[in-house]
């Protein structure tokens, strides 16, 4: 690992600098797409896609950070590492396309969540029919409440427990993680139609993987999971012809659907919508995920960032502790930490890399 990667950035401005800064190092294709909102500091934001390689390769890798925004913080670091140390080595027939703050005001803001408080990985839905979470809403006033006090922060996490006790700590992550429609100033909210960054995958997608017939994607998450580990979470279910290559490639990988990962089983991941924008394209993906604190301390942090962005003022005095807490429970400023997720990255994406040059 480069002395430039032993730490996380501090701003999404200076992340974004070093992936562009290490994109032209590995001599790489630069295209970006601002946002028409500004980020945190009043700084542009955007996607920035850098890819290398031979543009006619029948093979082609993704590899994507900040679906979640705050996740960007890492995601950015392992893909300037992945720019700087890995670049050269990119063997023919193959190219690699590496899309940075695929949720760029949230990575900015130091949100989970995008502009409009939309989770991203629950936004590619059937927008026809989209899916319904009654239990949701019967604890959704106790997940974000009217203040965020100590008092009502105690009472309210107590309250949440004794649900979480009655119907069991797998059911409660699904109720409140899996993915709700109803409640747009709460948690995990799934929005009402497709978002920006939706819209632009849609748009750019097929002219990212294209020609190739062939594609992986790896999409770069933290928050669940023990410190430091790399879990290798697929959207399909066992025994899928998706799900079979992606065991192919990297062995130990756990489908959500099927209930073995430490994932909720989604509504609206973009992973699982890609099959339908690219029909003629082999496709295997998954998402990696990198333990940070434990899960009740990222649900509070979760919970406080809603509070503020729906009652508070996110730019008023309490705003700074709230955004700190949120990064600390995504992003880890350990040295080790951040060592075991680049050794962890680079044996997916080596693999990755081998399976497509097979």
């Amino acid at each position: 690992m480069t002395s430039e990667a032993r730490q996380l950035d501090t701003t999404y401005r200076a992340a974004r600098g070093r992936f562009i800064d290490a994109a032209a190092r590995a001599g790489a294709e630069l295209s970006s797409f601002p946002h028409p909102l500004a980020g945190l500091e009043g700084e542009e934001v955007a996607i920035d896609v850098a890819q290398l390689g031979d543009p006619q390769a029948p093979n082609v890798l993704l590899l994507i950070s900040a679906t979640h925004g705050v996740e960007g913080y890492a995601g950015s670091a392992l893909q300037s590492w992945w720019l700087d140390e890995r670049a050269a080595q990119l063997g023919g027939g193959i190219r690699v396309g590496v899309v940075h703050g695929f949720n760029p005001v949230g990575f900015s803001w130091v949100r989970r969540v995008n502009e409009d408080n939309v989770d991203l990985n629950r936004n590619f839905v059937d927008w026809t029919a989209p899916p319904t979470n009654e239990a949701y809403g019967e604890i959704a006033d106790l997940l974000v409440p009217l203040s965020w006090t100590d008092e009502t922060q105690s009472t309210s996490t107590g309250a949440l427990l004794e649900v979480a006790g009655k119907i069991g700590l797998d059911q409660f992550q699904q109720v409140v993680s899996g993915g709700q429609y109803d409640h747009p100033t709460g948690i995990f909210h799934g929005g009402s139609g497709p978002v920006w960054s939706h819209r632009w995958l849609v748009e750019h997608l097929a002219d990212l993987v294209a020609p190739s017939t062939r594609a992986g994607v790896i999409d770069l998450h933290t928050g669940l999971g023990d410190w430091g580990h790399g879990e290798l979470i697929s959207h399909e279910a066992t025994g899928s012809p998706g799900y079979d290559r992606s065991a192919e490639w990297w062995g130990d990988v756990r489908s959500m659907q099927s209930g073995e990962s430490v994932s909720a089983a989604l509504s609206g991941d973009w992973l699982g919508a890609i099959d339908t924008m690219l029909p003629d394209v082999e496709l295997t993906s998954a998402a990696l995920e990198y333990g940070t604190v434990d899960v009740i301390s990222v649900l509070q942090a979760l919970r406080a960032d809603a509070w503020l962005h729906a009652h508070g003022d996110p730019t008023g005095d309490e705003a700074p502790a709230i955004r700190a807490q949120v990064r600390a429970a995504f992003a880890d400023d350990d040295p080790a930490w951040l060592a075991k997720i680049t050794e962890r990255f680079a044996e997916v994406s080596d693999a990755a890399l081998a399976a497509l040059a097979r």
